[in-house]
């Protein structure tokens, strides 16, 4: 049986490859992986969702699929991804599921597990769950009379979560001016609320969720509606969440786009001022720019790597016990106040740190300065062989001693594809284009697609 579980949950079309078979499926099996972990009490499980269509199909699904395992559940409704994780550890449920696909386009969506305490399922969890589903576990010895489980609604799951991340807020944002961008997704509601109860003045543009909006040329995908409505209405900034609102990124007040290597950069200014950076140590993905790195250095503050894909930065901050990690794509998790990504968190905690110094968004991002990257994906008939080809290697070497300290190159296959993805950054635009084609085309040589 092929993975199942990607890197964030299961994923797909939905009521294409992600039917509401499937979904109850992978949710009898989840309850019953947990309740041969602890067999001391009934399980109880938080089921939430983002506003696509597809997901009052699938949360039917889910629903029925946990109860009849014998798992108690609360549906929260409509809230982000951050919120159910947070709603997990509070409740001491054992088990989360939010329903999204986060910045897909609306036909897709997903089901994404936590664990209790609200985290990510660990690999061999998942591994456990695919291996139920393969053999249809859970089909049999289901529970009857009153072991089947109980439904319940909560109504104030979104004012529980607003509550939290306002408290976290170290300084009022009195006198702050943001558009936020809903992507009418998960967040419409709760977002907005939140920059309010902290003190920020909020225009909200892409809240009016209908189903079908969700992700539709809008959000942290699509920056040019926030930019545009920043410069219309004189705001300091403008934030961009994507559908399930696990991300943020931002724009300056005259347009310019702030991503999470400059957002990660300026948390941990703040922390580290603040003696709340664990260690003086930020982690981040190999995708992070060159530009972090440097500024971070210069700082003195350490920054650990790893794999793409924010739950590897979430195992090291787990692992080191550590206060800041993300990815530039905005995804940030700080693991005082959540054990996920979390966008509303990170524009809370963004407009502190302007409040705090009085400095623009502009001026704090300056401490990164961004050099050019070039990313060429180069298909390939096998990807390993075309990354790890003797002559491949040799030109990065090569690249690599030309470019010195002022750039750097990155050569990985693709996780899922017949790929291998060439990133270059340089001193400027042409030399990393010019360096990543010489490397890409030792790659197409050496295993032509």
């Amino acid at each position: 049986m092929a993975r199942l579980f990607g890197t964030d949950g299961v994923r797909g079309l939905a009521n294409g490859d992600l039917t509401p078979e499937l979904a109850v499926s992978v949710a009898v099996a989840a309850a019953r992986v947990l309740i041969e972990s602890d067999r001391s009490h009934q399980p109880l499980a938080i089921v939430g969702r983002d506003p696509r269509a597809s997901g009052e199909m699938l949360e039917a699904a889910v629903v029925a699929g946990l109860t009849s395992a014998g798992a108690n559940v609360v549906r929260v409704g409509v809230l982000p991804t951050p919120a159910v994780a947070y709603l997990v550890g509070q409740a001491n449920a054992d088990l989360g599921v939010m329903l999204s696909a986060s910045h897909n386009p609306m036909p897709d969506n997903g089901i994404k597990l936590f664990a209790a305490g609200g985290h990510k399922l660990p690999d061999e969890l998942e591994q456990r769950i695919e291996a139920a589903i393969a053999d249809g576990h859970g089909l049999i010895g289901r529970p009857t009379g009153a072991g089947i489980g109980r439904v319940h609604d909560l109504l104030d799951g979104g004012e529980h979560y607003v509550k939290h991340l306002v408290a976290s807020v170290p300084h009022s944002l009195a006198g702050i001016k943001v558009v936020v961008d809903c992507a009418n997704g998960a967040a419409s509601e709760v977002g907005p609320v939140a920059y309010q109860e902290a003190g920020a003045e909020v225009i909200a543009i892409h809240a009016q969720p209908d189903g079908l909006n969700i992700n539709d040329n809008c959000g942290s995908t699509h920056l040019e509606a926030v930019r545009a409505a920043v410069l219309a209405e004189g705001a300091a900034l403008g934030l961009a969440h994507d559908g399930d609102a696990d991300r943020c990124l931002a724009v300056t007040a005259s347009g310019e786009v702030v991503d999470g290597d400059q957002i990660m950069a300026i948390l941990a200014l703040a922390m580290r001022d603040a003696g709340t950076l664990t260690g003086d140590t930020l982690v981040a993905t190999v995708m992070s720019n060159l530009g972090l790195r440097l500024a971070m250095k210069q700082a003195g503050i350490r920054l650990l790597e790893t794999k793409v894909g924010d739950r590897y930065v979430l195992e090291e901050l787990q692992n080191g016990k550590l206060a800041l990690g993300g990815e530039q794509s905005g995804h940030i998790v700080m693991p005082a106040y959540a054990t996920t990504g979390d966008g509303v968190l990170t524009g809370l905690h963004l407009m502190a740190r302007m409040a705090e110094t009085g400095q623009s968004l502009a001026d704090l991002a300056a401490v990164v300065h961004k050099l050019p990257q070039e990313l060429i994906n180069v298909r390939v008939a096998d990807r390993q062989a075309g990354a790890a080809a003797p002559a491949v290697q040799t030109a990065v070497a090569q690249a690599e001693r030309e470019l010195g300290e002022t750039g750097r190159v990155l050569l990985r296959p693709s996780g899922t594809e017949q790929l291998v993805r060439v990133m270059v950054e340089a001193a400027t635009q042409e030399q990393a284009r010019a360096v990543a084609e010489r490397i890409a085309d030792e790659v197409r040589t050496a295993s032509p697609a």
